[in-house]
């Protein structure tokens, strides 16, 4: 079952000031959800073939801690369940230490994906 692990800088860009979400200069939640998006696809990408893709169906993320501009997170996604084109991931965020080892938690959750063809996928909105 696949993983994977992506490191985020927390920029003025990834406020919740900036993406809409609150009025605070910390990270946004939306944000958050982004990273651990993109941490599931880096996590599926091996195991997808030729014209796949996947697509996001369903989210449960919990964001428990504010984190300033300038901080770092590390983002892990873990697949735990597959069934057919279904697969669900477990995610979770932490800050970095200097050494770039994961801290405190931040976020945690599951997100669900399913596997796709791009052509197929993009052919029935039109």
């Amino acid at each position: 079952m696949g993983e994977a692990t992506l490191t985020f800088a927390v920029t003025d860009d990834d406020t919740a000031l900036a993406v809409g979400s609150g009025s605070l200069p910390v990270l946004g939640t939306p944000r958050l959800l982004a990273w651990c998006e993109a941490a599931t696809c880096a996590a599926l990408e091996p195991d997808l073939g030729a014209g796949e893709t996947s697509v996001g169906t369903r989210v449960d993320l919990e964001h428990l801690a504010a984190t300033a501009v300038g901080g770092r997170l590390v983002v892990t996604a873990r697949q735990v369940y597959a069934d057919g084109r279904l697969r669900r991931f477990a995610v979770s965020a932490r800050e970095a230490g200097p050494d770039g080892t994961p801290g405190r938690l931040v976020g945690s959750g599951e997100v669900t994906r399913v596997v796709v063809d791009a052509e197929r996928f993009l052919a029935r909105l039109g």
